[in-house]
């Protein structure tokens, strides 16, 4: 995916990091020693092999004037923050940060160093998959992501914007659809709905907020292409970038939810009914992404259309959804 927050470096530059992040160790020889990474939508990656033979994955922050979305402020800071946070609880087979550069001499913005998972990525390879070996899969991912919300916050919202954190979930939910509108509207985006509609649709719903009253950590991005596999075991979980201190309703196992599905991530996270607050709950986060996902791409610049039109396809149902119901 061609984005323009990619902050792409030359094979100099990244040897110069990795120098610097590995005590001296240089970059391997051969052009294979550095490999660009291309299915990521913001940051530039890139796959290293140094010298000794070991590997390891680059990941490098948007520059530093780059347009970013209001809760995307801090991003790469919050990323490698979360990740070293659940590396506490051993089921979460996250990778070892090894580096995390905030210098910006040697590169223009934040860097970090992180360990190589093994296995394939869960996203491209589950087609060839059984089903039942699909259902084995998903069952491990809905384990992960429970032991992910078990830790706890002392507020709601994102560690790297404290414009967008609130004392309860409501208010600080708010706040959030407020900010993803405002970065909207000064791209004059196109939701094909009237905004006032939108806002609408999200306060009509809003009292079901206040159930949630536990700030837990939601990395929020944690779909099929964020985990890695090998032999029927997710090998790791990647991309905390977006991970904020939430109600768990929002994590992408139960997005399901707005088009009437149970899967077996759901399952063995152990919550497959729901109330019709708790209903609420899972149509406005829907909401939110579809929002996310339109308005990102008036930043980004995609070279495909492909992430609007998902939005499209979540955003009509669920509006429809919040206005009906």
């Amino acid at each position: 995916m061609e984005s323009k927050t990619k902050n792409r470096k030359t094979r100099e530059q990244i040897a110069q990091m990795v120098e610097r992040a590995f005590g001296g160790i240089a970059l391997a020889a051969g052009e294979d020693a550095v490999r660009e990474l291309e299915e990521g939508w913001f940051n530039a990656a890139y796959d290293v092999r140094l010298s000794d033979g070991r590997e390891a994955i680059v990941k490098i922050a948007p520059p530093r004037n780059a347009e970013v979305l209001a809760y995307e402020q801090n991003i790469m800071a919050t990323e490698v923050a979360t990740m070293r946070l659940v590396r506490e609880n051993p089921a979460i087979p996250v990778p070892q940060i090894y580096f995390f550069d905030t210098a910006r001499d040697l590169c223009d913005s934040e860097y970090f160093f992180m360990e190589k998972l093994s296995g394939e990525n869960y996203g491209q390879v589950k087609a060839s998959f059984s089903p039942a070996m699909q259902a084995q899969i998903d069952r491990q991912i809905g384990a992960i992501v429970r032991q992910i919300n078990g830790f706890t916050g002392p507020y709601f919202g994102y560690d790297g914007n404290s414009n967008l954190r609130a004392n309860t979930w409501k208010e600080a939910f708010l706040k959030i659809i407020d900010a993803v509108l405002q970065d909207g509207a000064s791209k004059q985006a196109d939701y094909g709905f009237p905004i006032d509609d939108i806002s609408a649709a999200v306060l009509k719903h809003a009292a079901s907020l206040e159930a949630v009253t536990t700030p837990r950590l939601v990395h929020w991005d944690a779909w099929d292409l964020n985990f890695f596999v090998r032999d029927g075991k997710i090998t790791g979980i990647l991309d905390f970038e977006r991970a904020l201190w939430a109600d768990p309703l929002m994590e992408a196992q139960f997005r399901a939810l707005a088009s009437g599905g149970v899967s077996e991530s759901m399952r063995e996270y152990g919550k497959t009914t729901f109330t019709h607050e708790e209903e609420e709950r899972c149509h406005l986060y829907t909401l939110h992404l579809a929002l996310v996902m339109k308005t990102e791409c008036y930043y980004r610049n995609y070279d495909t259309d492909d992430v609007s039109n998902l939005a499209k396809q979540l955003l009509v149902p669920t509006l429809n959804w919040l206005k009906e119901n």
